[in-house]
């Protein structure tokens, strides 16, 4: 037996119920979430408050419980210029991938959180930790990608209870990233976010709002026993 295994009995405890005003709060912060590009304040989040968004992600499920996210917290504005530089390099590539009245939204868009944010936060996942067999993962060795998500979402959920807006920044090659903050070749780069108070968000996601694409209906996405046979989707 590892010797980190206790030999004491796991006595379960009663489940907690929520109350209805309970559940409406989380759905309420889930249905105000926001991917947040420009519209940060540039006063510090508060400390104690960082800490509990922090103390949130981190208690996110993870396969195996490896618990394989690291939090890179960037003030620094020499390090976060480079990344600005990186992402305008691959920001430049995208723009040229789209065409018409598309590429000239993608042009309008407002991508300038790394710099106009208080604090970036680059998340990643240690693909090494918990050894080389790890529960749940072996035969699916990307579910401590996907469990470092699952922190990135509790992370950002968190955030919005606080009033702390989030963007999500993609537009990179990992590897700019990897060498400007010198992340090891087997940290897996998952997440590069902005984080700081808003004062105002859009009332629906600002690429719906823009007509960049439409919201799926639920329905069109809920299917049962199986994937659907061929043919036309609703919604």
């Amino acid at each position: 037996m590892p010797p980190d295994m206790s030999t004491e009995p796991v006595v379960p405890q009663p489940a907690r119920r929520f109350d209805e005003g309970e559940r409406q709060v989380l759905y309420d912060i889930i249905n105000a979430r926001r991917d947040v590009r420009n519209a940060f304040r540039p006063d510090p989040i508060d400390p104690a408050a960082l800490r509990r968004i922090l103390a949130a992600a981190h208690a996110a499920p993870s396969v195996g419980f490896m618990q394989p996210w690291d939090f890179l917290l960037i003030r620094d504005p020499d390090l976060r210029a480079g990344v600005h530089a990186a992402f305008l390099r691959a920001n430049a590539e995208a723009e040229e991938m789209f065409e018409g009245d598309r590429k000239a939204l993608y042009r309008s868009l407002k991508l300038e959180g790394i710099l106009t944010s208080p604090l970036n936060i680059c998340v990643t996942c240690d693909r090494t930790r918990g050894g080389k067999v790890v529960l749940g993962r072996t035969h699916n060795t990307d579910m401590d990608l996907y469990s470092t998500v699952c922190a990135v979402q509790n992370l950002w959920l968190a955030a919005r209870a606080e009033g702390v807006g989030i963007g999500w920044v993609s537009i990179f090659r990992p590897d700019d990233l990897r060498g400007l903050l010198g992340i090891p070749d087997h940290v897996e780069i998952v997440a590069y976010l902005c984080a700081g108070y808003v004062d105002e968000l859009y009332a629906k996601p600002e690429l719906e709002a823009r007509g960049w694409r439409k919201r799926l209906a639920l329905e069109s996405v809920i299917h049962h026993d199986g994937w659907p046979a061929p043919g036309p989707k609703p919604g």
